[in-house]
C-alpha cells in the first residue's frame, strides 16, 4: 500500500456515534484521474441548484454554487478544455465522487439539455436539512423529495428520467479530477 495508513476512529456528533475509516491523502484519487460517479441523489441536488438559480458562472473556468440553505459557497473550477473539474464540496473532497456543485456547473454550461420542468420541480428543496434528517440515506431523501414534488403537481417519473439521463451522460463523459480543495466552511 505504498506506506499509506488507514485508521479506524470513533466519531461523536451529539447523540450520534459512528466509526469511520480515515484514508490518508496519499490514498486519495489524484489529479487527472476520472471522478467516481456520484449517487443519483447528487444529480437531483444539482438540478435543484439550477432551479433555485444558485449556480453563478464567474468566467470561462470559474463558478460558484450556493448551498441549499445558502450558508456555504462552493467554488468550482473547470480546465480550459472542459475535461478536468474541481470543487470544494464535502462529497468531492471526502468521498471522492463528483459532488452536486460540479454537476450543476457542468449542466449550466451545457453538458446536456435538462427540462426546465425538472429543475423547477426540484427548486426550493432544503437538501442539507433532508440529508441530515435521513442521516445521508439518499434513497430516503429522494423518496421524500419525490413525494413533495408530486404534491406540488409535478411528474416524479419525468424527474427520475431526467436525473438518470444526466448521470448516464456524466458517466459517458468521465470527467477528470482537478486539484483537491478543502471543503467550504459555513459563512455564518
Amino acid at each position: 500500500m505504498s506506506g499509506a495508513m488507514n485508521r479506524q476512529v470513533q466519531l461523536s456528533a451529539g447523540p450520534c456515534k459512528t466509526r469511520a475509516t480515515l484514508v490518508s491523502t496519499a490514498m486519495a484519487s489524484k489529479v487527472g484521474e476520472p471522478w467516481k460517479m456520484p449517487p443519483l441523489a447528487k444529480v437531483y441536488e444539482a438540478l435543484g441548484a439550477l432551479g433555485d438559480r444558485r449556480v453563478l458562472i464567474d468566467d470561462e473556468q470559474h463558478a460558484r454554487v450556493l448551498s441549499s440553505d445558502r450558508s456555504k459557497t462552493y467554488l468550482v473550477e473547470i480546465s480550459a478544455d472542459g475535461r478536468e473539474i474541481s470543487s470544494n464540496d464535502n462529497s468531492s473532497y471526502w468521498q471522492g465522487y463528483l459532488g452536486y456543485p460540479a454537476i450543476a456547473v457542468m449542466l449550466r454550461r451545457g453538458l446536456c439539455p435538462v427540462r426546465a420542468e425538472a429543475t423547477s420541480a426540484l427548486s426550493g428543496i432544503a437538501w442539507n436539512q433532508l440529508n441530515r434528517q435521513f442521516r445521508n440515506d439518499y434513497d430516503r431523501t429522494i423518496e421524500e423529495v419525490m413525494r413533495r414534488v408530486e404534491e406540488r403537481g409535478f411528474d416524479p417519473r419525468m424527474i427520475a428520467a431526467e436525473a438518470a439521463a444526466v448521470l448516464l451522460k456524466l458517466s459517458a463523459l468521465a470527467p477528470l479530477r482537478g486539484a483537491r480543495r478543502r471543503p467550504a466552511q459555513s459563512s455564518g
